[in-house]
Formats: C-alpha cells, structure tokens, sequence
C-alpha cells in the first residue's frame, strides 16, 4: 500500500474536501502485480528460513526435546521483537487483544506440532502433510472453476513430496502431529491477515508472539522443568531468528498485499523447500518423483502469482 497525505483541493471555489496524494511510483494498473509480487518474495524468503530453521534445529531438539526447544525459541522470538516494536499495550482495545491472542494459540499449536512431527517422520513428509492448511484455504478462496487447477497441482506435486523409497510409511503419531500442525497453519494464514489489518507495523506479530510463548510454557516445563541449560538457551537464541521471528514478521508483511487463498497456493513451494532442506542439512536424498513433485508445486505457485489481481 502507497504511503498518502492530504492537501487541500487546488480550487476551493468547487469544493472545500481534501484529496489524497499517493507516492506508488507505478501506474494503479501494475501496482497490485507489483505488490503481489513482492509478497510472494517475501513469503518464498520465510518459507526458506521456515525450512531450513527446521532442519538446523534437529540436533537441538534431539539434545534437549521438542516441547521446551519450541517454548525457548518462541520467548526469545517474543522478548526480541518487543524490545524493537515496544508495542503499545495499554491502548489496545478488546479486538486487538483477542486478535492476537488467538493467533498466539494458532502460532504455538502449530510450532508445538509441527517440531513434535519432525522428531518422528522426515522433515519432506512432515511439510507435505502440514501443507494440507495452506492448501484448505487457498480451495475455499476458489471462486473460478479454472482456478482449481493451481490446488490440484499443488495437490498432486505433495503426494509425489510426501513418497520416498521406503513408500508412504510414517509413523502414526508423527503424522497426527503433522496433521495438527496443519490445522494450526491454516488457522495462521487466516488470523495473521486479520491481525495484520488491525495492528499498525508488527505491533500485532509482537503481541501474538507473547501470546504463543506464554501458551507454549507449560508444554516446556513439562518437559524439562526449569532445568535449562546454558547450550540450549544459546542455541534457541539463535534458531529463533530463523523461526519464527523472521518468517512471521515476512508473512504478516505479504498478507497485506495478497488475499489469504492466493497465499495458501503460494505455500505448496513449502514442502518443495523442505525436501531440499532436509536433502542439503539432514541427507535425506530426493528421489525422482519428489524432483517432479518439486516441478509441480513450483508451478502451481507461479501460476497462481501470476494470475492474481
């Protein structure tokens, strides 16, 4: 969105009204493409610290657990982001506070899941079956017939993601976990737009954060109580920047400039970037299909960037 102030009319004899003066430098035709574009950059950007956050996070996660790496990274996410934002917490109204405190739920039940699964299935597969929110919101957006092709492609370049040589076999709880991290996801793409849309700057992504960690407490102590070592704390310092700090403040910056279902197709590049990533950091090989899959899900991405109004 353009930047405005207003001025009066240089005719008062025909009105006394205020116009406003946009700064966009492109025409009001390209402008829209122009931020579509921009957000599908910026939304590429997060998924690739999404993924790759993911994959560096496995030794730390197998060091000292899932449930209080995910709380740990998520505090500092908070504590950082309020210390740049210093968001304004007393004028808030009720709105603002549900808002982001919902989102907050949303970010630490998908976090929460989404770490749990990786512990169990492979990274690749885990991303295909969380890809499932995105790609549930980006069908339900749908109001052109023709338009479905993008989900459908989406759809079919995850399945060829989510088979590797040992077949379709995951382990039971994993995928529970990733399934739930998928409704959580979905449920993010939704609830960011909105909060986005009431909060000024990251003032909303700030709150939200607080929220998540908070809600995310318990599950950490549980599983480690206040025994927290110093590698950890240093260690979750630095993954918090990779995720979630970066992505979501990218994310809630790329919903403001395009709709929710465009951004949920836009996402099915987010298994195709998991593949890679546990291919590069973890060695877990790519097979053929899981090339084409990538292939896929890259088009359907395109596709719907540049069709989008």
């Amino acid at each position: 969105m353009g930047l405005s102030v207003v001025r009066p009319l240089k005719s008062m004899k025909n009105s006394t009204l205020a116009e406003p003066i946009s700064f966009d430098t492109a025409p009001p035709s390209t402008a829209p493409k122009r931020h579509v574009g921009m957000a599908a950059l910026l939304g590429l950007l997060s998924m690739s610290c999404v993924q790759f956050g993911a994959a560096l996070s496995a030794p730390t996660m197998a060091a000292f657990g899932a449930f209080s790496t995910t709380w740990l990274r998520l505090a500092w996410a908070a504590v950082i982001l309020a210390l740049v934002v210093r968001p304004k917490l007393r004028s808030y109204s009720r709105a603002h506070w549900f808002a982001a405190g919902v989102l907050g739920v949303a970010m630490a039940g998908m976090t929460l899941c989404f770490f749990s699964a990786i512990e169990r299935i492979p990274l690749g597969l885990a991303v295909a079956i969380d890809f499932l929110g995105p790609l549930t919101v980006a069908t339900l957006g749908v109001r052109r017939l023709r338009a479905l092709l993008w989900p459908l492609l989406a759809v079919a370049g995850v399945l060829l993601l989510a088979h590797d040589r040992s077949g379709w076999i995951g382990e039971p709880v994993g995928m529970l976990l990733a399934v739930g991290a998928a409704c959580g996801w979905g449920s993010y793409i939704v609830l960011m737009k909105k909060t986005g849309a009431l909060f000024d700057g990251l003032e909303g992504l700030s709150v939200s954060l607080i929220a998540a960690a908070l809600v995310a407490t318990p599950f950490g102590l549980i599983e480690h109580g206040l025994h927290i070592a110093p590698m950890q704390l240093a260690a979750t310092a630095g993954l918090a920047v990779l995720v979630p700090l970066l992505p979501y403040a990218l994310e809630m910056i790329a919903l403001r400039h395009m709709p929710a279902a465009s951004f949920g197709i836009l996402m099915s590049v987010e298994p195709a970037i998991g593949a890679a990533a546990g291919f590069i950091v973890l060695h877990q090989p790519m097979t053929a299909l899981q090339l084409a899959g990538t292939l896929f899900v890259v088009s359907a991405s395109v596709g719907v960037i540049v069709t989008s109004k």
